[in-house]
């Protein structure tokens, strides 16, 4: 049985200026509406793993399913919320008027929901804990499909990934986050 990770493609969604933490909110927003870049060439590890696939799963972000859709919009196809993106703590408290990129912002949230600050949000453990549901249901799919390829978000892929190799699946240690990536887990039973 096979289970292949990737990262969705490149968000449509390119506004990298300087914003107030208010503004960084509606940009996260964004960027889970927006769909994905078609690209000129994939990974070639990517799409043998997708040739080779019997049934692609995703989350129900658009970034997600629109990655899926172009990798190979004949496969079957399943979507769920179990497989969405780990959220950011994104405060609704005042910060001064401070202003950074996306990119700062999202490293500051995500080093902050890493040391146990939730605002609101899904907390580390939970994440834990839907990441395990998610790589159960995963194998759930290889085993009725053998081959599968899940194409899903960096931090969630990582979650479920580790969960993978706690049950007994071969793979590399920490997924590829790059955007296109895939790794594959197996297992031999």
């Amino acid at each position: 049985m096979e289970i292949s990770l990737i990262r969705h493609g490149k968000s449509k969604h390119i506004e990298n200026h300087k914003m107030t933490c208010d503004e960084f909110k509606n940009w996260v927003q964004k960027y889970d509406d927006r769909g994905v870049f078609k690209e000129e060439f994939y990974p070639l590890d990517t799409l043998k793993k997708i040739s080779m696939a019997n049934i692609i799963v995703t989350s129900d972000l658009k970034r997600s399913i629109d990655s899926a859709r172009l990798l190979n919009p004949n496969l079957q196809r399943i979507s769920s919320a179990l497989y969405r993106e780990t959220e950011l703590p994104v405060t609704s408290k005042k910060i001064g008027g401070l202003k950074l990129k996306p990119s700062l912002w999202a490293v500051i949230f995500r080093c902050l929901w890493l040391a146990g600050y939730g605002d609101g949000c899904e907390s580390l453990n939970d994440a834990k804990k839907r990441a395990n549901k998610a790589a159960v249901e995963l194998i759930g799919y290889a085993k009725k499909y053998k081959s599968i390829v899940f194409v899903g978000h960096g931090f969630i892929n990582q979650l479920i990934a580790k969960e993978l190799q706690n049950m007994g699946w071969d793979g590399k240690r920490k997924t590829n986050s790059k955007h296109w990536s895939c790794t594959t887990y197996t297992f031999h039973s």
